[in-house]
């Protein structure tokens, strides 16, 4: 069945590119999961450098929810899933799908969206080891500055925690990129 790959580590850390690279070498059918959203140039930007960095022997699926249900269709097709990356699924649920004024926002309204995309991923994890097909999640470590100072920043930082650390429970191997190093953890 499949098995589930974690990277984590700091923005910009070279956890995309080590990712890349680790899927290359082990797999030809590749399924690129992109989770962000251009919204501005500078996300345009962004999203371009990742697409010429991997270069055009993927399958692109652009999406943040929902996943199970559209990759079904790809699990017998294809190796190994990218999904690059959990910071910004995480993101995009909060802002997106929510009209919350985060400011005023309740341990409910916390609470509801952390279950929500807890939901999301462990449906996700759970279908990767029922199927055939390998899954590379990377994620933005996030607790190891300093705390924000608006509740939105403390809400997604306390959130995006909690899931690393379910994915990083549920993987095979884990990975901690530092500097564009890979440190193996599991």
């Amino acid at each position: 069945m499949g098995k589930v790959i974690y990277v984590s580590g700091g923005a910009c850390s070279g956890k995309s590119f080590f990712s890349e690279k680790y899927i290359e070498k082990k797999y030809s059918k590749k399924i690129y999961l992109a989770t962000g959203i251009p919204f501005d140039q500078e996300m345009k930007d962004r999203i371009e450098k990742h697409i010429k960095q991997r270069g055009n022997n993927w399958k692109t699926i652009e999406n943040y929810k929902n996943l199970k249900d559209i990759l079904k269709e790809f699990a017998e097709e294809y190796d190994i899933i990218l999904l690059d990356c959990l910071t910004n699924l995480i993101t995009n649920y909060m802002v997106m799908d929510n009209d919350i004024i985060w400011d005023k926002a309740t341990p409910k309204n916390v609470d509801d969206i952390k279950e929500t995309i807890t939901k999301e991923i462990t449906s996700l994890i759970d279908f990767i080891k029922e199927n055939n097909i390998d899954i590379l999640i990377v994620s933005n470590e996030v607790g190891m500055g300093s705390i924000p100072d608006y509740p939105l920043g403390r809400f997604f930082r306390d959130i995006n925690g909690k899931l690393n650390q379910l994915i990083a429970a549920k993987s095979e191997e884990a990975y901690f990129i530092v500097s564009g190093l890979p440190i193996k953890l599991k």
